[in-house]
């Protein structure tokens, strides 16, 4: 047999299935099972939604290609509500639509680093961006994250990492897997920190529309004087609308970027899905006040957690905020997969292993409590207490 790529073959198969896996096994005995695993909305699309993305796959205005960039709609759309969020002017060409976000990373990586050159990213990491750059060949260092600081990088560690072979830093802000909200102040230090050292800032605001307060801009970085030439913002439709399976994201970034982008779109898939895409740019501006409700029902779930694990002796939250918590297990004897594959077998809750998303995190489960309602989050003491790992 002819070999395969070497970057792609030594990855370790994808995660959450093997997690899904573990589920599957669970018999049932203390209840429904528990899904707190992978990031996905825990309420549906609102009727609206649907009916527009039945109307627009419906029709044969989407059946053909469209611009690489995005359609004109979405991107004037998603422009002038960065342009509100962010009190920054954003224009449609500052905008290129993606098939999710994972897409928009992989197209700025590409567009900023090539094979041989690094990308700084903290630790703990979304495990989808590590495996990204390394099977681009990009080298990939990190700068570690402690629990006391709420995971929440420092900027001196960050400058120290950076060296000349350094193009890019990605960050995700709230933060997966930890949840922690980066504050503006330390995103402008960031930013300015980049643009001193000549390199990139790939922030990624996958879970934006979930801070858990209402009206305030994540930070200032798109107001900032020369923002195009040193930072992309990537964003994801799929949370906020409850359509991941339609596959919409978006990169706001300079003119230049978008130029960069849009070849690498090009090759990878020529347009992101273009009824979807219309569907959205309706929807942005209708479902405002649905989109709100639901970033308050999100954060009475954070609150449910918080109240659960509360009660439970040695579980610890160290970090919270949007989708997530990392919630440090008490079982000091056994890496993560093992306390989280047991807790899907024995007491069916399913949660991903902090070991996933780095070094140094055997002691850490994610729980993407976003995937729970607030009665079956409560469930989780009397589980808990009664869980032995042994």
């Amino acid at each position: 047999m002819p070999a395969f790529n070497p970057l792609v073959e030594k990855l370790a198969p994808p995660p959450v299935p093997s997690v899904f896996a573990w589920g599957r096994a669970y018999d049932g005995s203390r209840g429904p099972l528990i899904d707190l695993s992978q990031a996905v909305p825990g309420y549906p699309p609102h009727p609206d939604m649907l009916t527009l993305l039945g109307e627009m796959g419906g029709s044969t205005a989407y059946c053909g290609y469209g611009p690489i960039e995005g359609e004109t709609v979405l991107r004037r759309a998603y422009a002038e509500h960065v342009s509100e969020v962010y009190g920054a002017e954003i224009g449609s060409g500052n905008i290129h639509v993606t098939s999710g976000c994972n897409e928009a990373f992989v197209s700025a990586a590409m567009a900023v680093a090539g094979p041989g050159q690094t990308v700084l990213m903290t630790n703990p990491f979304y495990f989808n961006h590590e495996t990204t750059l390394a099977m681009m060949g990009v080298k990939i260092r990190t700068v570690s994250c402690a629990a006391e600081d709420g995971f929440v990088p420092q900027v001196e560690a960050l400058a120290a990492a950076i060296t000349p072979d350094v193009r890019a830093l990605a960050l995700v802000s709230p933060n997966n897997p930890t949840g922690a909200i980066y504050p503006a102040d330390l995103l402008r230090a960031v930013f300015e920190l980049c643009r001193s050292r000549d390199i990139w800032l790939i922030l990624d605001e996958t879970y934006r529309d979930f801070l858990p307060e209402a009206g305030r801009a994540p930070h200032e970085l798109f107001a900032q004087d020369g923002w195009e030439d040193r930072l992309i913002g990537l964003y994801s439709f799929s949370k906020s609308f409850c359509i991941p399976g339609h596959r919409l994201g978006a990169i706001t970034a300079g003119a230049k970027a978008v130029e960069q982008i849009a070849k690498i779109m090009d090759n990878l898939q020529i347009c992101a899905p273009r009824a979807a895409q219309a569907a959205v740019a309706r929807a942005l501006p209708m479902l405002a006040d649905w989109r709100e409700e639901n970033r308050q029902e999100i954060g009475r779930r954070a609150a449910a957690l918080r109240a659960a694990l509360a009660q439970v002796l040695d579980w610890r939250i160290d970090a919270i905020g949007a989708y997530f918590a990392f919630v440090r297990h008490p079982f000091p004897s056994l890496d993560s997969a093992a306390v989280a594959e047991r807790l899907a077998k024995q007491a069916g809750i399913v949660c991903i292993p902090g070991m996933y998303f780095g070094e140094g995190q055997e002691h850490y489960l994610r729980f993407a409590f976003a995937n729970a309602d607030v009665p079956t989050i409560a469930l989780l003491e009397e589980r808990l207490k009664n869980f032995a790992a042994g």
